[in-house]
């Protein structure tokens, strides 16, 4: 296993510092809102910012050390950054982008499978091919460090699942440190071994992607995550069952102990929609209306007033739901987790 990167450090931007103490083996993916201070982060590891305080290394090496005035220069850093819009030379083929980094760009382009595009210009590439060349110019660096910049973002959706799989097995075979930063739970949740959450330069959570769904911090991270956050007022029912009065109206039922105000958590996912409650074991059904529907692959998002639902293309297309029509939204009590206010 390479050395790991350390930061620890502190970065005044306009409307906040960014703070951040993190230690980085395998992959880490920071995720958080636009403006967050996530691209800050992978350019003060990168020395293209320089923190106020603090201290940024890796393995036996120190790259900045604010009290030890130590700052080492972007160029005798083994970063390798992949930057948002890959920033590819347009006049360069791509084997003279790869090579301007350094080594070795046939073995590179080999091991990406982008060989054939040796001679091509970047203008002439899909968005998932100028991502392989950036990537192999970053690894031509003979790198310590592998940074990304919202890797998934210049893709289409129908190249993105690909691409999350190919990325998640190569960041494994190099072993290398690799911080990667998105707006995108999804992508952060598929790509990397542990995500955590910056909001206004701080670290609200970070585990495993499954830590952060199954037992968010707090309702921005749930809400980060893709959950719907239900405020109400909660109290003790009966079988040993807390009801939540939400804000909204209905009240829902949950097996987590509460009481006073709470935020209901339910994933979309666990979500099911008909056009009148079933009798099964849900205790949970809202009537509610649909206000827009979105295909995403083999999936359906429902967007009801209260909350949204992800179901399966096929049941969207069997119970022909239209935008405008009331439906009944069910969940079991033990889908429903609770986050008690402080």
């Amino acid at each position: 296993m390479l050395g790991a990167l350390r930061l620890d450090f502190s970065l005044p931007l306009r409307n906040f510092d960014v703070a951040l103490a993190l230690d980085v083996q395998g992959t880490v993916a920071l995720v958080g809102p636009s403006g967050a201070g996530k691209t800050t982060v992978l350019r003060a590891v990168a020395g293209l910012a320089r923190p106020e305080s603090g201290h940024i290394g890796c393995g036996d090496e120190t790259w900045f050390d604010a009290a030890r005035r130590v700052d080492v220069p972007p160029e005798d850093r083994r970063v390798g950054y992949v930057f948002q819009e890959y920033a590819l030379f347009p006049h360069l083929t791509v084997e003279q982008n790869v090579a301007y980094a350094g080594g070795r760009a046939d073995r590179l382009l080999w091991r990406l499978g982008i060989e054939r595009l040796a001679r091509s210009k970047p203008a002439e590439l899909s968005g998932g091919e100028r991502q392989r060349v950036a990537l192999a110019r970053a690894l031509a660096r003979n790198p310590q460090v592998l940074l990304l910049d919202e890797p998934m973002a210049a893709l289409d959706p129908h190249t993105r699942g690909n691409v999350r799989t190919e990325l998640h097995d190569l960041f494994g075979d190099l072993g290398l440190p690799t911080l990667l930063v998105t707006h995108d739970f999804e992508d952060a949740a598929a790509l990397a071994d542990r995500v955590g959450v910056l909001a206004d330069g701080r670290l609200r959570q970070i585990g495993t992607p499954g830590d952060l769904l199954g037992a968010p911090a707090d309702p921005f991270v749930a809400q980060l995550a893709g959950a719907n956050v239900l405020p109400g007022v909660a109290a003790r029912a009966a079988h040993g069952l807390t009801g939540v009065l939400l804000d909204a109206g209905p009240t829902i039922y949950a097996t987590d102990p509460g009481s006073g105000r709470t935020d209901v958590v339910v994933y979309p996912w666990d979500v099911s929609i008909a056009r009148e409650a079933l009798d099964d074991s849900a205790l949970n059904h809202v009537r509610d209306e649909i206000v827009s529907l979105t295909q995403l692959g083999n999936r359906a998002r429902v967007r009801l007033r209260l909350l949204t639902a992800e179901i399966t293309t096929a049941s969207a297309e069997r119970l022909a739901l239209r935008p405008g029509e009331p439906v009944v939204a069910s969940f079991k009590a033990t889908q429903a987790r609770l986050l008690t206010r402080q």
